[in-house]
């Protein structure tokens, strides 16, 4: 089976979807004092095929501790911009895990103060690993 297996190429992803938190962000002072629902959208993209093939915690990474980071930075810090959010996670995501091959992030704030009924604003932001053709 494994051997079939190796003919494919191997596309893996782990998502975690609609991560809720009560934050204060926003561009301006009543925004960020008041607070609002934030949604945060995280997809891993890595190989899985060793934690699948052992059942082993050790070869994959443990989206627990994933949710834990993106809690910490939605809560603890304080944005302007879903932009700023979106970029933080990624790039702090990228970096403590390193057998990451790209992150996509979504980050949506419910009903955003636009003069209008809108259920939500989101921001999508992807960072990917460069290939050694892409250093050069």
């Amino acid at each position: 089976m494994d051997d079939l297996l190796n003919r494919f190429e191997k596309k893996h992803c782990i998502r975690l979807k609609n991560a809720i938190f009560y934050a204060h962000h926003g561009v301006s002072e009543a925004e960020s004092e008041v607070g609002n629902r934030y949604a945060v959208d995280a997809e891993l993209y890595l190989d899985l095929s060793q934690s699948g093939q052992t059942d082993d915690l050790s070869h994959t990474i443990d989206y627990g501790t994933v949710y834990s980071r993106i809690k910490d930075m939605v809560l603890s810090s304080r944005f302007s911009l879903l932009e700023s959010i979106a970029h933080r996670l990624a790039a702090s995501l990228m970096a403590e895990f390193t057998q990451l091959e790209s992150v996509r992030i979504f980050v949506r704030k419910y009903n955003p103060p636009i003069g209008g009924i809108c259920d939500y604003a989101e921001i999508e932001y992807w960072l990917s690993q460069k290939t050694p053709s892409q250093t050069h």
